[in-house]
């Protein structure tokens, strides 16, 4: 059964993005913020998709901590289910850092293309990054979030690798807070699984941590121990011989 309701939804997953990703091409002459606005209708219909088809529910807690200003966020990375969600569901326009290879992906990169995020030439490491300041910058004047996981990859629930401190650097550099955000998509959602398993998805969402003259190796850490504590109350049967860091 799980199995079938797999393959029903990668078929609405193909046979929703072609016509969507040529939809994309009409609207582009459109300002960003109906592009955006537009194009993140496939991701809402992707996870409504996942609802009703799979069975994967989820639920939101901590919404009060979203801010009115400009600001980072950084968000603990299981699935593909939260790149997706958070594209409609954070009250401003997120945009993703990513390796610019992405945007040759027929349908997918091409809608992803137009959305002015934060792509990245990876060949050119020692340069990277400072593409990720400049252009995190000009994402902040326009209004928008530059979202970040600083794990790096995807990781699975009751796993965990030590952060990244680039989120942090970005915001520390930009003078703006970090919005820490942690969830268990991935018990639902596995990495790289065609077979998903019903159930309910917990997004939380933490209070905001400062930026202001403190460095990036502090936020980092700050923003792993609230996201990794989190995780654990979540779902603490992942954890029982992984203590907290």
């Amino acid at each position: 059964m799980l199995y079938l309701r797999a393959v029903i939804y990668q078929i609405f997953l193909i046979v929703t993005v072609i016509p969507y990703a040529l939809a994309c091409m009409l609207w582009s002459p459109l300002p960003i913020r109906w592009r955006y606005r537009l194009t993140s209708g496939w991701p809402r219909l992707a996870i409504w998709g996942a609802k009703v088809i799979l069975g994967i529910r989820w639920q939101v807690i901590g919404k009060e901590n979203l801010p009115d200003k400009p600001a980072v966020v950084l968000s603990k990375h299981q699935s593909a289910w939260e790149t997706m969600f958070f594209n409609f569901y954070l009250p401003r326009n997120v945009c993703f850092v990513y390796k610019r290879e992405l945007n040759r992906i027929p349908f997918f990169g091409w809608g992803l293309a137009l959305l002015n995020m934060i792509p990245i030439d990876r060949a050119n490491r020692r340069d990277a990054f400072e593409q990720v300041v400049k252009i995190g910058q000009q994402r902040l004047n326009e209004g928008r979030w530059p979202l970040l996981f600083p794990e790096g990859t995807r990781v699975a629930p009751g796993d965990s690798i030590r952060y990244k401190q680039g989120g942090a650097v970005l915001a520390t550099r930009c003078q703006v807070p970090v919005i820490p955000i942690a969830h268990n998509a991935g018990e639902c959602w596995p990495r790289n699984a065609f077979i998903k398993k019903p159930g309910l998805i917990t997004v939380s969402i933490g209070p905001l941590i400062e930026t202001d003259g403190r460095t990036a190796a502090e936020v980092t850490r700050e923003v792993e121990k609230w996201v990794e504590t989190e995780a654990r109350r979540l779902n603490p049967e992942r954890y029982d011989n992984n203590p907290a860091a």
